[in-house]
């Protein structure tokens, strides 16, 4: 028996493919406004991501305090924050590129799947480097090299807590991009309008 539905799974048949869906302006106006929650929410992972590699990179401010090269661990956590940085860069460009163009940057098949696994991936890279972080600067703590110099621990501190934010952060634009990559499976769309 066949579906009722003519737009099952996108497809109608009475109509060109090239033809565009039509979209009222509600519509378009609640989709600028998703896609634009999802920019901010880019925009603060960056931020984040860029900020903790930055307090990381200045932690040693005299040649007598610990280096944060000197620690496989704060190595990772700057090299996971920068490549979640750049990766949020990119992220950005290319979500004002569909908000001013309303268009994606690749096909949309491989734009919404693009988005959710690298989505999932780099958040789940900042959460390891961000615990692993923690785990070192508290073995960093109970052997008193935090006494010696202070200020390298609470800067270490701060990098590693601006981790957990920007986590969080592209954790709800990760969450934003599951629901984009189910109304596509669902829909045909990446919107569920």
């Amino acid at each position: 028996m066949r579906s009722p539905d003519p737009l099952r799974n996108g497809v109608d048949n009475n109509r060109s493919p090239s033809a565009p869906r039509f979209h009222s302006t509600v519509a378009e106006h609640k989709l600028r406004r998703f896609n634009s929650l999802i920019l901010v929410f880019r925009l603060t992972s960056f931020s984040f991501s860029l900020a903790s590699s930055i307090f990381m990179l200045t932690t040693s401010r005299t040649s007598d305090s610990p280096h944060w090269h000197h620690y496989d661990t704060f190595r990772f956590v700057v090299a996971a924050n920068a490549i979640v940085a750049v990766y949020s860069l990119f992220e950005m460009c290319a979500s004002v590129w569909e908000i001013s163009r309303g268009a994606t940057l690749f096909p949309e098949v491989l734009q919404v799947w693009f988005d959710f696994g690298h989505d999932q991936v780099f958040a789940y890279l900042l959460l390891s480097a961000s615990a692993a972080g923690t785990a070192m600067a508290r073995t960093l703590k109970d052997m008193d090299t935090c006494t010696v110099s202070n200020s390298f621990c609470v800067q270490t501190d701060i990098a590693i807590s601006l981790g957990y934010a920007a986590f969080l952060f592209l954790g709800f634009t990760s969450l934003l991009s599951g629901f984009r990559l189910v109304c596509f499976i669902i829909n045909g769309s990446r919107f569920h309008l």
